[in-house]
This record gives C-alpha cells, sequence and structure tokens, in this order.
C-alpha cells in the first residue's frame, strides 16, 4: 500500500430495525476500536423505523472518534432543514458528520407527505443535486469567525459575516442564511451510493460527493468506475483526488474460514447489482489488500449480515490483521471525518469572495 494512498474502510450499522440506542451505540463503539473511518445508517421513508439521523446525534456522544453518516432523504424534505439537522449532528459530534444522500421514487412514499406525486428518477436526482449545493451553501453561510459572543458590547454576531444564498432550484428557493453556525467541519462530508441511481446519481456524485459507495463484481469493474468518477469529476472544476471511491460489500463471516462460499471470497466473479462475500475473516483481509493494491478503490464500505457477529469478526479479524501487516492504521490520524479520510477543511465561498479571491 502506498503511503499516499491509505486504505479507508466503513461499516454500516444496518439490519433488523432496533427502538432504543443501546444497539447502535454498541455496534458504533466496536467500529470506533477499530479504526473504522465511518459508520453508516439506511433511512427511507418506505420503511418504518427510527429516523437515521436523530438516532447517530443520540449516540455521538458515546463515541469519541468514528464517523457518523445517515442517510437524509432529499424528496419531500425541505433543503433548509436538511442543512440544519446535518449541521447540528456535526457540531454535537465535534466534527464527526458526514450525511448520505437519498431521494423518495414511490408513490405510497409521496402520499405520506400529500405535496406532490412521485417523480422520475432522472427529476429526484436532478432535485438532490440542487439540495446538495444549497446545502453547502447553507454551511457557509455563516464565516467560521461571525460569533463574537461579546458581554460588554451586546452583540452575539457580526452581520457582515452572515450571507444569504439567494438559490433558486427547480422545486424550491432558499435564501438563508442558516440559523445554525458553519460546522466543524466546514461542511459535513457529502455521500452518494451509486446502487440503483444510474447516470443522474452519478452525475451528482461526480459534482458534490466526497465519498461514493459503488458495486462491482471484479477490481477491473471498481477500477473502470473509480476512474470514470474521477475524470467526471475534474470536469465539474473539481480536484479528483479529493474524491473518495470505496466498494460497497455485503459481508458473512459465519462460513468456514478454509471454504468461502463461491463469491468475491472464492476469487469469482459476482453477478451485478450486490458483490456479496462469504468466508472467514483471513479471506476477508486478502481480499480488500488485493483490490486496493490493485487501485480498484480507495476503500470499502462494508455491510454485515449479521451485524454484531460480524462487524465483531471484522475488527477483531480482519482489521486486525491488516493492522499487523502494516496495511491499516491502529488509530484515528485526528477528530473529524475529513481528517480520517485525508480531506483538507473547505474554504468558504462566501468570505472568499468577499476578500475579493475566486468564489
Amino acid at each position: 500500500m502506498s503511503a499516499t494512498r491509505p486504505l479507508h474502510l466503513a461499516v454500516a450499522l444496518d439490519g433488523p430495525a432496533h427502538c432504543g440506542a443501546e444497539h447502535y451505540t454498541e455496534l458504533a463503539g466496536l467500529a470506533e476500536r477499530g479504526a473504522l473511518d465511518f459508520v453508516t445508517l439506511g433511512d427511507s421513508f418506505a420503511r418504518p423505523g427510527l429516523d437515521a439521523l436523530a438516532v447517530l446525534a443520540r449516540i455521538a456522544p458515546g463515541t469519541r472518534r468514528i464517523g457518523l453518516v445517515p442517510t437524509v432523504t432529499t424528496t419531500h424534505t425541505e433543503p433548509f432543514h436538511v442543512s440544519t439537522a446535518v449541521a447540528t449532528l456535526d457540531w454535537v459530534s465535534r466534527g464527526r458528520a458526514g450525511w448520505s444522500v437519498g431521494v423518495s421514487a414511490t408513490e405510497a412514499e409521496a402520499r405520506l407527505f400529500g405535496r406532490r406525486p412521485a417523480a422520475p428518477l432522472g427529476a429526484l436526482w436532478r432535485e438532490a443535486g440542487e439540495v446538495a449545493d444549497v446545502v453547502a451553501r447553507l454551511w457557509d453561510s455563516w464565516e467560521d469567525d461571525a460569533e463574537i459572543r461579546s458581554a460588554e458590547t451586546g452583540r452575539f454576531i457580526d452581520r457582515e459575516k452572515i450571507h444569504h444564498v439567494d438559490f433558486e432550484g427547480a422545486s424550491f428557493r432558499v435564501r438563508g442564511p442558516s440559523t445554525v453556525p458553519r460546522p466543524p467541519q466546514g461542511r459535513p462530508i457529502t455521500v452518494v451510493d451509486l446502487t440503483g441511481t444510474g447516470e443522474p446519481g452519478r452525475r451528482v456524485a461526480a459534482r458534490h460527493a466526497d465519498v461514493v459507495l459503488v458495486r462491482a463484481a471484479s477490481p477491473e469493474e471498481a477500477a473502470r468506475t473509480r476512474a470514470l468518477l474521477r475524470r467526471e469529476a475534474a470536469g465539474h472544476g473539481r480536484d479528483p483526488g479529493s474524491l473518495r471511491v470505496l466498494v460497497s460489500l455485503a459481508v458473512d463471516l459465519g462460513e468456514s474460514e478454509s471454504v468461502p462460499h463461491p463469491g468475491l471470497g472464492a476469487g469469482r466473479r459476482l453477478a451485478a447489482p450486490a458483490a456479496h462475500f462469504s468466508g472467514g475473516p483471513v479471506e476477508l483481509a486478502e481480499l480488500l489488500a488485493r483490490w486496493h493494491r490493485g487501485g480498484a478503490a480507495d476503500g470499502f464500505h462494508l455491510a454485515p449480515i449479521a451485524p454484531h457477529r460480524d462487524l465483531e469478526r471484522i475488527v477483531n479479524g480482519t482489521v486486525a490483521l491488516l493492522q499487523h501487516r502494516g496495511l491499516f492504521r491502529t488509530f484515528h490520524p485526528g477528530g473529524t471525518l475529513r481528517e480520517h479520510l485525508g480531506l483538507a477543511r473547505p474554504v468558504n465561498q462566501y468570505a472568499t469572495a468577499a476578500t475579493g479571491g475566486p468564489a
């Protein structure tokens, strides 16, 4: 593994729904002990269960380093509320928040709100891209030093450092500014999972995502997808080196280590759309190391089939072996999710414009 290209690992906390924080706190703490970059928690209006963002906000005080990335649905949700909710998660976690961009495509979900009918996937992802754009603007609507908090003068903020965003999308308008100060990370991490999104989701990812989750049945397929995303990001004027592409992999570590189930663990191609590994922690470590060394991806997003059992084996088996071989870190390099991912804190676009630099 190149010293300039570290391996990134994340894990999904999804599984049977639990109506309590203890289950998720225990899993997130286990992932944190393995020095993983972040955990994700899925969410959708199409199924019952707790709100993912609220759950991760609840467990934030019970963790110290691990990144926290809930799915937040942009369809039927006000962009202003998305912005303030994710910013609040970044504040309560002291800079460890991200959000995974979600859309809501069914008529049943639309009826829950009653404001408009379901829309085609392309339109939903165009709207999601606009939400990602305006959310970043709202996070920047407060400059970092906008808060004064002076008891002597009675001034709480410097109004010259609070900015209106004046954004008009296809289905919403947002003037701003935010009611929440700029988050500790400047902008919390934006994640886009390309599963089932097609080209519309990929366009949003190339333009707005910090982390992209992809499915691939072979390292060659993963490498092609990563190269395409990096080219498209560069086409939007972004530094392609700032994009982290992680391969999503369903993991079942309940099988014998010596006889992996046919699939990625056995070195065979697996039919899309989902990649699945069944075998032991050692084979999984070898798979991750081989794909990463070959340049297939920047890391992996692992989805344990049996959350407690498989995550424990991932951390105590697979991750421990990667650490022993010097292929994965033994501690978090900083306190924020951006630091875990090796991403710089973004410059505030409005503060830069105010000083005469590029917007």
